[in-house]
């Protein structure tokens, strides 16, 4: 018979035998589940869930909450709330480099007029660039990374308010940089035109930077039919915006890409058309690849304005907004990024040109050397590209694109 101390000293071991082979088990289950990387039609389901539900930029609330659940089922060390909705997932290898791979998150502020099944449930809002599908690609990579780690540390950088809101700048200003040093960031946009297994990776300008500018003409306001007795400030725009084109055209040096756009003009009340207003408001946009071409045209739109004033007996208000920098793809990063792509595609085009829109992508660029690529969604149906009512992500691209940025990170992590 056995004594007390004997029956509970045998207990006690029985007890942590059984503890520790519930905590190995659990091991062994967490060794062959979290690390499995997603499959094709788990990261379609996830792409076609996030267009169905888009959020606008500093708003992507549900979907850094799929994103969050996502990477740290697959083990990777997860910092939340970076620029209000901002993801960084990590994952650590031993030393070597580091790097990041970024995908932006945010939808736009409009209405869409296709009707898949996963049409976007929210009124007013819809994923129009295809940030679902880069969000969904990089879910991938980080999966598929975390099950065959690379030496050294990948920052899965998911990014909020992409779309004109600022939300790289607020991620550097929240102190990105130092809390993430990273040697290169890739990143990666779809691109309508090209087919979803073909990629285009080229070095130098890839993006260019995207300002705004106010130009407020103050006159002063007056019966229309005795206009001699004011200081028309409408008639100031339209002479300013007939030689706003000047800029570009005339001034720029033309081997140098620029552009200058007007978008809105306010003045007057359509109710009362027999007054001449007190002010003419302009606004609009400007794009550079360089920095000295960025500096051109703030100097150029101010002095046309302002001289327009003096001409016109008036005063001009100019204000240039200062809000992207260009993407210029560094000479390395491409090296690194075109064998990728070259590995995964066997389609890759090197001298696509670059595009006047903006990425604010740009901002990592400022920490770390960068390559920005294009992976292509296919035909444009209908003429419908970026930021158009009836556009969607193909996600025919999706397995290029984790493909892509997988094989990125092992090329610049094995150096």
């Amino acid at each position: 018979m056995r004594s007390p101390d004997q029956t509970f000293a045998n207990n006690h071991t029985a007890l942590l035998g059984y503890l520790l082979l519930k905590c190995l088990a659990s091991v062994m289950f967490k060794a062959m589940n979290v690390f499995k990387p997603f499959d094709l039609n788990h990261l379609t389901e996830i792409r076609r869930d996030l267009h169905a539900h888009p959020e606008l930029g500093f708003e992507e609330f549900r979907t850094a909450a799929i994103i969050e659940q996502n990477l740290r089922s697959i083990g990777l060390e997860v910092i939340t709330g970076l620029a209000g909705t901002g993801i960084v997932g990590t994952l650590r290898n031993g030393r070597g480099p580091t790097i990041g791979l970024r995908a932006d998150m945010d939808a736009l502020a409009m209405p869409e007029t296709g009707t898949p099944p996963w049409a976007s449930t929210c009124p007013g809002k819809m994923h129009a660039c295809g940030h679902d599908g880069h969000t969904t690609m990089l879910l991938g990579a980080a999966a598929r990374l975390a099950s065959n780690p690379p030496r050294g540390t990948v920052h899965f950088i998911f990014q909020p308010a992409e779309e004109g809101r600022g939300g790289a700048k607020r991620m550097m200003e929240e102190g990105f940089a130092e809390q993430f040093p990273c040697d290169m960031v890739f990143g990666l946009h779809n691109m309508p035109g090209l087919a979803t297994d073909q990629m285009a990776v080229v070095v130098g300008p890839q993006l260019a930077s995207s300002d705004s500018w106010w130009v407020t003409f103050h006159g002063v306001g007056t019966h229309a039919a005795k206009p001699h007795l004011g200081r028309d400030p409408v008639n100031a725009a339209g002479h300013f915006l007939s030689a706003l084109q000047s800029i570009p055209g005339r001034i720029v040096d033309p081997l140098q890409p620029a552009v200058v756009t007007a978008c809105s003009l306010n003045a007057g009340d359509e109710k009362a058309l027999n007054v001449i207003p007190d002010f003419a408001r302009i606004g609009g946009t400007a794009r550079a690849y360089t920095p000295q071409v960025r500096d051109q045209l703030q100097d150029e739109i101010g002095r046309l304005a302002e001289g327009t004033a003096v001409m016109m007996g008036i005063r001009a208000e100019y204000e240039f907004i200062r809000r992207i920098p260009p993407v210029v793809n560094d000479r390395e990063a491409v090296s690194i990024a075109l064998a990728a792509a070259q590995a995964v595609s066997q389609d890759v085009v090197t001298n696509f040109p670059p595009s006047t829109a903006g990425d604010d992508f740009a901002f990592f660029g400022v920490q770390a050397k960068v390559a920005f690529v294009w992976l292509g969604n296919g035909p444009a149906v209908d003429g419908a590209l970026h930021h158009n009512t009836g556009y969607d992500f193909n996600d025919q691209a999706i397995e290029t694109g984790v493909a892509f940025w997988t094989e990125a990170a092992h090329r610049a992590l094995s150096v």
